[in-house]
């Protein structure tokens, strides 16, 4: 009797934590959204994969220092896709420009606006398909 009631209280719990766990997944506020700054830099590494495609990139700074940065995309696989872009859009050693919101906390983290291919392709977060 008492593992049915704690199955029931757990199903319960669960579901009324579903919604606050979505939000949580899905909100931006780490990053600034009104403040967007644009790279150029290179592919390290290009992740298509769910929930949200990853970009790992260098870019080299005044002095000619390298940085590694991470952009993230607020928008699933299937969105870029639709886009006309997949999984080899980018690869390593390719040149990019990549605009986007920077980390609030200061960390080499960009969320997704722009990304502009060697090839000139763009994806635009929240754009239809090109």
């Amino acid at each position: 009797m008492k593992n049915g009631r704690l199955a029931v209280l757990s199903v319960v719990i669960g579901l009324l934590m579903a919604p606050v766990l979505v939000l949580a997944h899905h909100a931006a506020t780490q990053y600034e959204t009104d403040k967007l700054i644009t790279l150029q830099g290179t592919v390290t590494e290009f992740r298509f994969v769910s929930p949200h495609p990853h970009l790992y990139f260098e870019v080299k700074d005044a002095a000619g220092n390298l940085a590694v940065w991470v952009a993230e995309s607020g928008a699933p696989p299937s969105r870029w896709y639709n886009s006309g872009w997949r999984a080899n859009a980018l690869k390593v050693g390719d040149s990019i420009t990549i605009t986007g919101g920077p980390r609030k906390d200061g960390q080499k983290m960009l969320r997704i606006r722009k990304i502009v291919s060697p090839s000139g392709q763009e994806w635009i977060e929240g754009a239809a398909a090109q």
